[in-house]
């Protein structure tokens, strides 16, 4: 069966990787395959998820000369047919996108159009929420452009913020009831238009 390969490019633990990898364990993500791993430092728990569900990884050190130029050469090497970004703290360039060219996916965890663009990241998402004094919050699955959280909405899905809730819960609940479900249906869809374009073209 013709699938279409996904590399996934994390930043930290590789919990939204783990989700993916679950998916495609359980048969969800039937569309695709994850072919390859980047990781931008070494270390981190998404090589140990890699490695551990046999995936190839491959490092490439965000803040070293040349992150973008090795990110495009394991893509090629790897006939990657689209990229997601689980986890994955940094911006790529409008360059980088360009020559790409093909689809990729990210994870935010809010309700995109709040607590979203450069410097919302992490715990600081949701302590923003929190500080705000909203009673929803939840995640948001999106394409890739130039503008940094602000290529189109594929998914998104609420959760209600608590009373007591801290950023760390907040985080923990969002990834739960919102990230870990989303990410992988939208990498499906995504997979299945790939597949249906290669076919149509065969």
């Amino acid at each position: 069966m013709l699938k279409a390969s996904i590399a996934v490019l994390a930043s930290g633990g590789g919990t939204n990787l783990q989700a993916l990898l679950d998916a495609q364990a359980r048969g969800e993500l039937k569309s695709g395959e994850i072919r390859l791993v980047i990781a931008d430092r070494p270390g981190i728990g998404a090589i140990a998820r890699a490695q551990a569900a046999g995936v190839a990884c491959a490092v490439a050190v965000r803040r070293e000369a040349g992150f973008e130029a090795q990110v495009q050469e394991l893509l090629a090497q790897y006939r990657i047919d689209m990229a997601v970004l689980a986890g994955f703290l940094g911006i790529l360039s409008p360059a980088f996108i360009r020559t790409f060219g093909k689809p990729i996916l990210n994870i935010h965890p809010s309700l995109i159009p709040s607590f979203c663009g450069k410097g919302f990241y992490g715990l600081r998402v949701h302590q923003a929420a929190l500080d705000y004094g909203v009673k929803v919050t939840g995640a948001t699955v999106h394409l890739v452009n130039e503008v940094p959280d602000g290529g189109k909405i594929l998914l998104q899905r609420a959760v209600d913020i608590r009373p007591g809730d801290t950023a760390e819960t907040l985080q923990r609940r969002v990834m739960e009831e919102a990230e870990w479900k989303l990410l992988p249906q939208a990498v499906e869809t995504a997979a299945a238009e790939i597949v249906e374009e290669k076919e149509n073209l065969s």
